[in-house]
C-alpha cells in the first residue's frame, strides 16, 4: 500500500491524530494482505522522520525519487 500524503494541521499535532491515521492504514494493509505500507518524507523534516521511526518505520536509503515535470514532461509526452 502506498500512502501519498498525510498532513495534520500544525495546531492539531501532538494529539495522536497522525498515529491514529497510520494505525488504521496499517489495519487495512494487514486485512488486505498488503506486504508493506510505503510513503515518502523529506529528509529535512526531522520531526516527521522521528515520528515515523518511533512507530517502527525505517528509511530506505537505497530508493531515490524521480520526477518528470514542466518541459521535460511535455517533451517526453510529445516525442516519446
Amino acid at each position: 500500500m502506498y500512502l501519498e500524503d498525510l498532513f495534520v494541521r500544525p495546531r492539531l499535532r501532538g494529539k495522536g491524530i497522525g498515529k491514529a491515521l497510520l494505525v488504521e492504514l496499517a489495519r487495512i494493509a494487514v486485512r488486505e494482505k498488503c506486504g508493506r505500507l510505503d510513503w515518502q518524507v523529506l529528509e529535512w523534516n526531522t520531526p516527521a522522520v522521528d515520528f515515523y521511526r518511533s512507530l517502527g518505520a525505517r528509511m530506505l536509503a537505497e530508493w531515490e525519487t524521480f520526477r518528470l515535470a514542466g518541459e521535460a514532461l511535455e517533451r517526453l509526452a510529445r516525442d516519446g
